[in-house]
Parts: C-alpha cells; structure tokens; sequence
C-alpha cells in the first residue's frame, strides 16, 4: 500500500457517534501485514471472493447492518462476525473470534491486531481509491 501519510489519510471513524482516531505511518504499515496474512485470502484489495457483491470499500461498509465502517464496527464484526443484514450469526463461515477453534489464525489475533486491521481496511480506500473494493476491473 503505497501512501499519502497524511493526518486526513490517517484518521478514520472510531465509533458510530462521529468521533475520530487518527492511526500512525507505523501503525498502518503493520496493519497491512496483518490484514495480508489473516484476511487477504478472501479479502484481496477489498473484495470479498465469495460474494462479489459485498466488498471492503466504504459504501458497502457503512450499508452494513450495523454499519461497518468504524474500527469500532469492524472490531465488533471481527469478534463476532454477523450477516450483511446483521440477522444471524456467520461464523462457522468467516472467520471471527468467536470462531477461533476451526479458524485458527484468529487465535494469534488480540483486540489491538483488531483495531489495527479496522484501521487498515478503513484508510484503504483513502490510499487506493477504486481499486480497493472496486472489483476485477481494476487488476
């Protein structure tokens, strides 16, 4: 993720009621090893191989149920993982906290790792703009 490191690149919503978080250089650059090496498999640029249709890209994030598009939603999703419409539980299908036992590379995960990978996912598309989430068009 080549990047502009500026402070407006670098903050992000932290929680649904607007207030914010601004992550470091160093924070992101480690975030990106751990999304690559836990989530990059399935979540390649931000697009989700087993359902084109819900990406990482912020739009989808925010239209999630509840929205996903604040470190505290991802961190809240990585936990527990919800459907889209947020109606039933996915975790024996994604992997989550709570699903550590099949999913074992979530064992090594703590809630910093978390946050850092919320904090990643969230400057992404700030970083790479369409591309990310953006789908096949743009490989």
């Amino acid at each position: 993720m080549a990047a502009q490191w500026d402070a407006e690149t670098l903050t992000v919503p932290a929680g649904s009621g607007g207030q914010q978080v601004t992550f470091s250089e160093s924070e992101i650059k480690s975030a990106s090893k751990l999304f690559k090496s836990n989530c990059a498999t399935c979540h390649n640029q931000g697009v989700t191989k087993t359902n084109q249709n819900v990406g990482l890209d912020l739009e989808a994030l925010s239209l999630a149920s509840p929205a996903r598009d604040n470190v505290d939603g991802l961190v809240n999703f990585l936990k527990n993982p919800m459907s889209y419409d947020g109606e039933y539980s996915i975790a024996d299908t994604h992997p989550g906290i709570s699903s550590s036992d099949v999913y074992v590379q979530m064992r090594s995960l703590n809630d910093d790792d978390l946050r850092l990978i919320a904090g990643y996912i969230l400057t992404a598309e700030k970083v790479q703009g369409d591309q990310w989430g953006g789908g096949k068009i743009y490989f």
